[in-house]
């Protein structure tokens, strides 16, 4: 199925994010989830893309595993970063005798210890660039692209960032995905903008449930996503690693249901290769008309 026949298929659209596990036993660890996942019948599960094509194999490997173990379309992220065209080309290649079915297709994050971006000698600056590569070159894929609730934080102003996704989509994406955010007037927000602009591709809400207050600031420390006050001061009640999970899930929960009642077109999950809090928030949660 097509991304924009999935989305047209008249319920709300649901999909996981996986990354590659660095080890044998950490890949057997991510597919129990995996099954785990399944039983919320998802539309799609995506796997990341290290700096590089770091995790080229691995990613690619994931992500036909999963395919064949359930029988689900599965999209690979692939970002510009240090890559030449013709190496983006060759990925493509491969993704597609892997038989991947979308590209999460993403400009991609400085390399570490670098502040700024820099493409490389015949390589791309743009996501939306990639973005044509990939519809001139390769159609039979689907593509999705980030949106940014918040705002990128690379991004000289809101303005300036909306103007770059409307370039993601005039390019050819199919959807928008958004980074994680913890309050959903941010969100609403966004999306009325998104409408305002012009684009008329499907939004969907990325969610990351919080395990612990520790992950949640780190994670928000480096996507500049806002933490409400509120959320917070009730995971410091306790420095308890149960405790924080379960306030956690409860927030996204709440989150969920709100955009479900909003009416999203789908909700995507990072699930950072665990189960137990995403079966959690949809087992408590109604309107995904699976």
């Amino acid at each position: 199925m097509s991304l924009r026949e999935a989305f047209g298929a008249g319920k709300v659209v649901l999909s996981f994010e996986l990354f590659p596990p660095k080890t044998d036993s950490g890949t057997d660890d991510l597919m129990k989830s995996v099954e785990q996942l399944s039983a919320h019948q998802p539309d799609f599960f995506t796997c990341t893309y290290g700096a590089g094509g770091s995790t080229r194999d691995r990613t690619l490997s994931i992500a036909a595993g999963v395919r064949k173990r359930l029988n689900l379309p599965v999209a690979s992220h692939l970002t510009c970063v240090g890559s030449t065209v013709e190496q983006l080309r060759s990925y493509l290649t491969a993704a597609a005798e892997a038989g991947i079915d979308y590209i999460v297709a993403l400009r991609g994050d400085p390399p570490k210890g670098e502040t700024t971006f820099q493409a490389v000698e015949g390589g791309l600056r743009y996501a939306n660039e990639l973005v044509a590569l990939i519809r001139e070159e390769f159609p039979g894929f689907g593509v999705l692209v980030a949106g940014y609730p918040e705002v990128h934080q690379e991004a000289p102003s809101a303005e300036i960032d909306l103007k770059n996704l409307v370039r993601k989509v005039e390019s050819g994406a199919d959807a928008v995905v958004t980074q994680l955010f913890y309050d959903n007037q941010d969100f609403f927000k966004f999306r009325d903008d998104c409408d305002a602009a012009g684009i008329r591709v499907p939004i969907v809400p990325g969610l990351l449930p919080v395990l612990s207050l520790k992950q949640v600031q780190r994670i928000a420390s480096l996507c500049k996503a806002a933490l409400p006050k509120d959320f917070v001061a009730k995971l410091q009640e306790r420095d308890d690693p149960e405790w924080q999970f379960r306030v956690g899930v409860e927030h996204a929960i709440q989150q969920t249901q709100g955009l479900l009642d909003a009416g999203v077109p789908g909700i995507h999950f990072y699930v950072l290769n665990k189960s137990d809090a995403t079966n959690e928030i949809l087992s408590n949660v109604s309107g995904l008309n699976r």
